[in-house]
């Protein structure tokens, strides 16, 4: 008989957060494999708990998975937990848990606290509707492509930042959406904790002379479903540029036209560009 897989929510922050079913799965699995094992030491000292850990992360979730499946076959039980919060939710443990789903082992999810739903709530933006796009990436292009899909969005927008990009993050975000409204929580359940409101220019004005430390969460409201004017719709491609007026019920002759006014081309260049 297989073992079972529980992916088990750890503390963001502070350690009074851990759930008492937490700590029974803990202790009584096999194994924990842990995302920063020295970070799962402290937890794990501070709870007088000694587990034998393995590291699972992103640089090996292919290779750990298959060592946790030959684990799992042999009928051990393991906790997956990440270096804080949820694991999956923008952190390892996908690759794992599809492979249980499709080998037929159990899995099941201990819930423990996310830090991008306490910024939600934190925030007071409407939360009936939200998309979690975690964190944009660090290229020009991912950066780019994400804040266009945030021009677009009428829902509610959560994304995680580091403190050395959140600036730069926000330098592209007000080029798009400058009188957005948004939270910037930081530190949340630590001794910092922090949550600050207002526009996306408001913000940058504020990160540009107060240089940010901790990790961030942005929370960014909603808006009418198309993207600003002030967008740089050149820097999508070819295709997407004719898609974003297509989608608003042009038609193709018409946003050939609009695309090509854009980009300061002659219509005939976009037309032989699409068709060629």
């Amino acid at each position: 008989m297989p073992g079972k897989l529980y992916i088990v929510g750890t503390p963001i922050g502070n350690l009074e957060d851990i759930t008492l079913r937490a700590l029974r799965i803990l202790k009584e699995v096999d194994v924990i494999a842990a995302e920063d094992t020295r970070h799962t030491v402290k937890l794990l000292n501070h709870f007088e708990l000694k587990k034998h850990l393995l590291a699972y992360h992103q640089h090996n979730e292919q290779s750990g998975s298959e060592k946790l499946l030959e684990l799992l076959a042999e009928g051990k039980d393991i906790a997956l937990v990440s270096a804080a919060g949820m694991p999956v939710i923008s952190d390892p443990g996908s690759v794992i848990v599809s492979r249980c789903n499709e080998a037929g082992i159990p899995v099941e999810v201990v819930p423990g606290p996310n830090a991008g739903l306490c910024a939600l709530v934190l925030s007071g933006i409407d939360a009936r509707a939200f998309t979690f796009m975690g964190f944009l990436g660090k290229q020009n292009k991912e950066i780019r492509g994400g804040i266009e899909k945030i021009a677009a969005s009428e829902n509610t927008v959560i994304l995680y930042e580091t403190p050395h990009r959140l600036v730069k993050t926000l330098e592209a975000m007000v080029q798009v959406i400058p009188d957005r409204k948004m939270s910037i929580s930081r530190e949340i359940t630590k001794k910092y904790e922090e949550t600050r409101m207002g526009t996306v220019q408001e913000h940058l004005d504020w990160y540009s002379e107060n240089p940010p430390k901790g990790e961030f969460v942005l929370v960014i409201e909603g808006g009418d479903g198309f993207p600003s004017d002030s967008q740089d719709l050149t820097a999508l491609s070819l295709d997407e540029h004719m898609a974003h007026y297509e989608d608003q019920g042009m038609g193709e002759k018409e946003a050939m036209k609009q695309v090509a006014r854009d980009r300061g081309v002659s219509k005939r260049d976009i037309y032989n560009l699409i068709k060629r």
